[in-house]
């Protein structure tokens, strides 16, 4: 449901946040929308969990499109792998506090009532924090060179203007690319496939998960930093690079965790998710960890820095909102409906996950040969294309 929810609700956020404020929108939709989380750990039925639980996450993805957006005002271009990285760095800290706490409600029947409640209250939280500590800059004079640079660098969300971006070969390109971005529904079905088919059950699960968000924090940080740096050393060419490292190395990551647990726990056994049948070892938490290191790299360290490296001004937040919400949502809601469907009729998560998540990535690490091309030919013509457009004549 969060995909579809992403796809066709975190455009429309983008664009509610252009016209009455980034800040203020964040702070309802994040924030207080958790107010519809604590109510769905209240659901007295299925029709009222599933109407309480889908207002919710009409407002959960509503904070990315809006990040994306904000995050081209408040810095320089030459920071923004390190800036992106950050965000995600933050997100992943909040997930490896909350989820191991969630884990705790996994042997309790009523359990997910708590874990609702608590995630709830989480949201609304991080929409006060957003109110007291986010700063929005404010329309500019003219004379403020940087600040009317660093403003219009994030653009606004223009629905009329989705067209536009196909007609620059790089973000063309990063349509297609999505569909072998497969990591968001390999974690849809990792909790699933630790606690039911390796017999860790729901808290080991947890923990699991818990272990992988501390090493996403730390790939977030670590692939802003090695974007930047890739970009100083090899140019433009660099992020290209640095992708096609990532995304090997995050096909190998992701085989070893669901491919060859049983080489770091000899007596893995199916279970049914609230039974424990094994406990993980050390040797595989290390694994998982390395898993969530690598996570990151290739989005805050490469994609998010080349789409508003190469989209014009005017159409950077259109680019994320278009790209990330709308595409890569229906993207990967129409993936999970597939792998679920097929792990059912083969019997088999484990193999399910070879094919679309660690396969993929392999894919995607060949495919990633024609950014050489047309990646460093569209930066260069970025600002010829931004003033083409405040012509009219793109």
């Amino acid at each position: 449901m969060l995909p579809i929810a992403r796809s066709l609700f975190g455009p429309i956020w983008a664009l509610v946040a252009d016209r009455f404020g980034r800040k203020r929108v964040l702070f309802i939709v994040t924030g207080l929308w958790g107010l519809w989380t604590v109510a769905t750990g209240f659901a007295n039925s299925w029709t009222m969990l599933l109407v309480l639980y889908s207002i919710a996450l009409i407002g959960t993805v509503a904070s990315e499109p809006i990040l994306n957006g904000l995050l081209g005002s408040l810095y320089r271009r030459s920071e923004r792998g390190r800036a992106y990285g950050l965000v995600r760095a933050t997100g992943a800290i909040i997930g490896f506090i909350i989820t191991p706490l969630i884990g705790q409600f996994g042997a309790n029947p009523e359990g997910w009532r708590y874990a609702m409640i608590a995630m709830g209250i989480t949201s609304v939280v991080s929409g006060f924090l957003i109110l007291w500590f986010v700063h929005e800059p404010e329309k500019v004079t003219g004379a403020d060179e940087l600040s009317t640079e660093m403003k219009s660098d994030a653009g606004l969300f223009k629905l009329s203007d989705a067209a536009k971006l196909f007609k620059i070969p790089t973000l063309a390109a990063m349509a297609p690319m999505l569909l072998f971005v497969s990591s968001l529904v390999i974690f849809g079905f990792q909790a699933q496939f630790w606690a039911r088919d390796l017999g860790y059950g729901v808290t080991n699960a947890a923990y699991l998960a818990t272990v992988q968000g501390i090493g996403s924090f730390l790939s977030a940080l670590l692939g802003g930093y090695l974007g930047d740096v890739f970009n100083k050393r090899f140019g433009d060419k660099g992020r290209v690079l640095l992708f096609q490292l990532y995304a090997v190395s995050f096909a190998v990551m992701t085989y070893i965790t669901f491919q060859m647990a049983s080489l770091f726990d000899s007596d893995v056994s199916k279970g049914t998710g609230q039974t424990v049948t094994n406990d993980p070892s050390i040797g595989y938490y290390v694994v998982v960890f390395l898993m969530g290191l690598v996570f990151s790299i290739g989005f805050s360290g490469c994609v998010l820095p080349m789409v508003s490296s190469v989209a014009p001004k005017q159409l950077s937040a259109t680019a994320f909102a278009v790209l990330f919400s709308l595409i890569q949502g229906a993207i990967t809601a129409a993936l999970s409906l597939s792998l679920g469907a097929i792990s059912q009729a083969i019997g088999s998560l484990q193999l399910t996950l070879l094919w679309f998540g660690s396969v993929p990535y392999i894919i995607n690490a060949i495919y990633w040969f024609i950014f050489y091309k047309t990646y460093p030919r569209d930066v260069a013509l970025q600002r010829q294309r931004t003033k083409l457009i405040e012509q009219g004549q793109f």
